[in-house]
């Protein structure tokens, strides 16, 4: 192929909004047909754009730390016959707009799990929202103050998982509540929502202060869902001990 239909390559590419790297493969793809060559270069441009999006979901997700489940284990997770860890991993859970309620002490590991449960869903192509709960509840009063309310909850509902990380760590009051059940409430049934706690359903209303409100997010939050157990020590504690010894 001569330097100048290359050149062309790339102005058409650049024209089309395709990548660069149908330019730079055009020489060193083998075809016996133009129908072949054609479909692999279709075919390198649809893996281009389907990295883009995953990696544009990965940035949007917001994240604290990427974590996978590479090296994670499950020994000392309790979980129920109504999922399995293969469920987990290929988020098929979030399809059917199931919930997920990790439930253990401080350090066991329920944050690494739910992100990499957030970062799986980025990869299947799935939009995900990643938030400290009580960094959530921030954003919505600053948004209903300054008149952005509207747009940061349609944000949060155009996601397929909705991850509310360190749920009940610090007590909300009586306007963030209301603003974190509206969003609970939209979410309801229409996608798949992903709790990390360390208190027990009975101890919930000592986050809210609102016996009533308490029992709509208990109600909304427990139907079509699973409750993970998380049994074993601080793994941030164990590696802090490691180190003194």
């Amino acid at each position: 192929m001569n330097e100048a239909a290359i050149e062309n390559i790339k102005l058409y590419c650049r024209q089309l909004k395709f990548g660069g790297n149908i330019a730079k493969s055009v020489t060193t793809i083998e075809a016996e047909t133009h129908e072949e060559f054609l479909a692999k270069i279709l075919e390198i441009e649809i893996k281009r754009r389907e990295s883009v999006r995953k990696n544009r979901y990965l940035k949007q997700a917001g994240f604290d730390v990427i974590k996978t489940f590479e090296n994670y284990t499950f020994e000392q997770i309790e979980l129920p016959p109504s999922i399995t860890i293969d469920e987990l991993k290929t988020t098929e859970f979030i399809k059917r707009n199931e919930n997920l309620i990790l439930y253990g002490p401080v350090g066991t590991g329920k944050t690494h799990l739910a992100t990499a449960i957030g970062v799986a869903a980025c990869l299947n192509n799935m939009k995900v929202k990643f938030f400290r709960t009580a960094a959530l509840v921030n954003e919505l009063i600053d948004a209903k103050n300054n008149g952005t309310l509207k747009k940061l909850l349609k944000q949060i509902e155009q996601s397929d998982l909705l991850i509310c990380d360190e749920w009940g760590y610090i007590p909300i009051d009586v306007d963030g509540a209301k603003l974190l059940y509206q969003v609970i409430s939209n979410c309801y049934e229409k996608k798949s929502l992903l709790l990390t706690t360390n208190l027990e359903f009975s101890k919930w209303n000592s986050i809210f202060f609102d016996e009533k409100l308490t029992n709509a997010i208990i109600d909304r939050m427990v139907h079509h869902s699973h409750l993970l157990i998380f049994n074993g020590p601080s793994y941030r504690l164990q590696n802090s001990l490691i180190k003194y010894n």
